[in-house]
């Protein structure tokens, strides 16, 4: 069965980093292009970076680009996020998700798989 687990998530102040890591079942990671969103109470969700299969192709959200890197290590079947210069409009449940196909995906309702998410929280 395909799982998504995610982690790394946690309470820091404005200015500080996080590293969020999603684990992804081996025979899907191979050919995947992988993605993270996130969701804060009452808004809707929203697509934060993606990469391609082969690592070659990464996208982000203008809100996060220059301080948010996607990255995977294949050898681990995982997926990083690392969060830097991190401000309180970050704060959210943070989503990996995942689906077979080799071209970037931007949307929501383009992805197979989800994990359950982690919370980051960021204070002023």
């Amino acid at each position: 069965q395909v799982q998504l687990v995610e982690s790394g998530g946690g309470s820091v102040q404005a200015g500080d980093s996080l590293r969020l890591s999603c684990a992804a079942s081996g025979w899907i990671f191979r050919i995947a292009t992988m993605g993270w969103f996130r969701q804060s109470p009452g808004k809707e969700r929203e697509f934060v970076a993606a990469i391609s299969w082969s690592a070659d192709s990464t996208r982000y959200a203008d809100s996060v680009k220059g301080r948010f890197t996607i990255s995977r290590d294949n050898a681990k079947n995982t997926v990083y996020l690392q969060m830097n210069s991190l401000k309180p409009e970050d704060t959210a449940a943070y989503y990996c998700a995942a689906v077979r196909n080799r071209m970037i995906v931007t949307t929501e309702y383009g992805y197979e798989f989800w994990g359950q998410g982690t919370q980051v929280t960021v204070s002023s």
